[in-house]
């Protein structure tokens, strides 16, 4: 153990009161809130931005793939196995929009019905048990899936019967569907507009089997604009592969801009913990003017005296960094396990606050705050060589 670490342990828990000892206590206040206040950021920006952006893709998918002029389509085998070929993709799903008006008892709603194979999992279904179970490979189900909103507004209940009707070729179809589910996305843009439908009812109405594209989920951490990328070679001349991002910019530039937001207020605190860090020190080595000009007067070097304040300014850094991390994991495991926080839905498309923790985050934030720390050390100790032993030493 060096002689510089122990004199600056013992002068740094002396339990002798003084004016330092406040000083070093704010110090390591200002730290710990500056460190719990970062980790938050990260956890609360991370959580936003992943729970938003996965309810877009759990509704429409990663990519779509559609014909450049919006025309029906229908994807040949030799395309189909090309998809299932590339190791990103997890899923793909046919998929029909098409404008038409919902009527129950004297209410009428204009809506988008979105046709997708019965086979497919109904995303952020809130009640009822979603498609029969019980039909076969061809049969097509008279039923429908609404969202919250529009059975709140129309009042209709888990089991209601509904109608649909649809404008073709100059005509008015109308379809009766039996409520089989009730959806609730927390996207109001979503939740207002569309209702799910067996896409073999609107192939019927149509009297064809075309598509209007073709909506692909990824794998987990799979690269998105990559995989458009090589879905796009493979497809013919007039269909293009298009991330969801490009279709809904709004949301994904309003996500990206949270990320902003997230470094501003991490430079902030960054910037509160490294001033009063180095308040701080400059008053204990003010307090310890006497003892600067004593050692170096005993024949003690400028780098042996700022070894000494560098420990003590250590102890006070990793005070504060390990009491900040403790603060900033455990309110951010307390709101993942609880939800305490909660968040106006139809302005943030989210009830509860989400928080996502990331290790290496996490390891960056503690080890790259004391880093900066060290380095921002080094300026005051600089003031070391100016100072004359002999007035130090008659210093009061």
């Amino acid at each position: 153990m060096s002689t510089a670490f122990e004199i600056a342990k013992r002068i740094s828990f002396q339990k002798q009161k003084n004016y330092t000892r406040f000083i070093v206590r704010l110090s390591i206040a200002a730290t710990a809130i500056s460190v719990a206040a970062i980790l938050l950021t990260f956890s609360i920006v991370n959580g936003f931005q992943a729970t938003i952006a996965n309810k877009v893709y759990q509704f429409w998918g990663h990519i779509r793939v559609a014909s450049v002029s919006g025309e029906p389509m229908k994807l040949d085998s030799n395309t189909l196995a090309g998809f299932q070929k590339n190791p990103a993709i997890k899923k793909i799903t046919p998929f029909i929009n098409q404008s038409t008006v919902l009527s129950f008892e004297q209410d009428i709603e204009g809506v988008v019905a979105r046709g997708i194979p019965a086979s497919t999992q109904i995303p952020f279904l809130r009640k009822g048990k979603g498609w029969s179970s019980n039909t076969g490979k061809d049969s097509l189900l008279n039923e429908i899936i609404i969202s919250d909103n529009i059975a709140k507004k129309l009042n209709i209940q888990l089991g209601a019967t509904v109608r649909l009707y649809f404008l073709n070729t100059g005509a008015v179809q109308q379809r009766k569907l039996k409520v089989v589910g009730i959806y609730h996305s927390g996207i109001e843009e979503y939740d207002n507009q569309f209702v799910l439908v067996d896409i073999k009812l609107l192939q019927q109405l149509n009297n064809n089997e075309l598509v209007e594209g073709y909506s692909i989920v990824l794998n987990e951490n799979a690269p998105i604009e990559a995989t458009t990328a090589d879905l796009q070679k493979i497809l013919p001349e007039n269909w293009i592969a298009t991330s969801i991002k490009n279709y809904y910019p709004q949301i994904f530039d309003w996500i990206g801009v949270q990320t902003i937001n997230r470094n501003v207020t991490i430079t902030i605190m960054l910037i509160v913990a490294i001033i009063n860090l180095l308040t701080c020190l400059f008053i204990i080595m003010l307090e310890r003017i006497t003892m600067i000009g004593t050692l170096t007067a005993l024949g003690a070097s400028q780098n042996f005296i700022r070894k000494i304040f560098l420990f003590q300014a250590s102890f006070i850094c990793w005070t504060g960094i390990l009491l900040g991390a403790i603060i900033g994991l455990g309110l951010s495991y307390l709101q993942a396990k609880t939800g305490w926080i909660q968040m106006d839905e139809s302005a943030y498309f989210i009830k509860e606050l989400p928080i996502k923790m990331d290790a290496i985050q996490i390891l960056s934030v503690l080890i790259g705050t004391a880093i900066i720390s060290y380095i921002s050390f080094l300026l005051p100790t600089l003031w070391i060589k100016k100072i004359s032993p002999a007035k130090a030493i008659q210093f009061d």
